[in-house]
């Protein structure tokens, strides 16, 4: 059964993912994050560019690709449990897949990627704290 929402997804992330991967595209990513930073917030921007920069590494197999295809299909997606509009609340589904993304192929988020994703992240959020981007990484 698929789920007819991001409550659905979030719920039973892994299983469910494919149905995001038609809505990945470099472009669309970039035009979601360069449009909304503020809104989604560091951790989640931060999160997304790991998994994003993890999924450019040649050595990725196919399997975690798979899963950061769809979860960014996710974050990209117009459909939404929580409407990504909503003040404070809006992205919180979001950041929970993106989490359980970055643990599935935390193997695969080396210094490259990071030093990528916080180069990336500087150009939205100058004054990112570190304490934000440890709360991340603690989950690798």
């Amino acid at each position: 059964m698929e789920p007819e929402n991001k409550k659905d997804q979030a719920e039973n992330p892994a299983e469910n993912l494919d149905q995001y991967e038609n809505k990945f595209t470099e472009r669309k990513l970039w035009h979601k994050i360069t449009r909304f930073a503020q809104k989604i917030g560091v951790k989640a921007v931060y999160a997304a560019l790991l998994m994003f920069y993890a999924y450019k590494r040649k050595d990725t197999p196919g399997w975690a690709k798979k899963i950061v295809i769809g979860i960014l299909g996710y974050l990209i997606s117009p459909i939404d449990f929580l409407p990504d509009l909503t003040p404070i609340i809006g992205y919180t589904d979001d950041l929970g897949i993106l989490s359980f993304g970055l643990v599935t192929i935390a193997a695969f988020v080396n210094e490259d990627v990071r030093k990528k994703a916080r180069t990336q992240l500087g150009k939205w959020f100058p004054s990112f704290k570190e304490e934000d981007l440890k709360a991340v990484e603690d989950k690798l």
